[in-house]
């Protein structure tokens, strides 16, 4: 059986987005090369609220995690659950300032207004799984 097929995200999904899943600094000659560290989120949306969900994301989220310094590299739902989890992968300059951009987002008084007006009728995620991603040394993509 191939274990790779139960993953919660689809490895292939991943390596189609084509980048690359690195953290720290790595040395290139005499000159030591930063890379950006990715963050893939899984939320799981409560039942019948997936569209308001998608709409915060869409309406509002998306700017605020921008202007706290997070690139949006995808967007993603479970084929096989897609009204039940959307995925997403984010960059950071390092896992420290990815951190920090989190505490910055939720200190921020529009996310906490998006947050409020778009939950008047319950909470739209019960929970969400973080996951900081990190290439081997064998891997293709650095």
């Amino acid at each position: 059986m191939n274990a790779w097929r139960y993953a919660p995200v689809p490895v292939a999904l991943l390596l189609a987005a084509g980048f690359v899943f690195h953290a720290g600094a790595t040395d290139q000659g005499d000159k030591k090369v930063d890379h950006r560290v990715f963050e893939l989120r899984i939320y799981y949306a409560n039942p019948g609220k997936m569209d308001a969900l998608h709409a915060r994301f869409k309406n509002h989220t998306n700017k605020l995690l921008e202007k706290h310094g997070m690139t949006l590299i995808g967007f993603w739902t479970d084929e096989k659950e897609p009204q039940r989890k959307l995925i997403y992968l984010v960059a950071h300059k390092s896992r420290e300032a990815g951190d920090a951009n989190w505490k910055a987002f939720q200190a921020d008084p529009d996310w906490k207004a998006a947050k409020a007006e778009s939950e008047k009728g319950g909470s739209l995620v019960e929970k969400v799984d973080r996951v900081w991603l990190n290439p081997t040394e064998y891997s293709a993509l650095k």
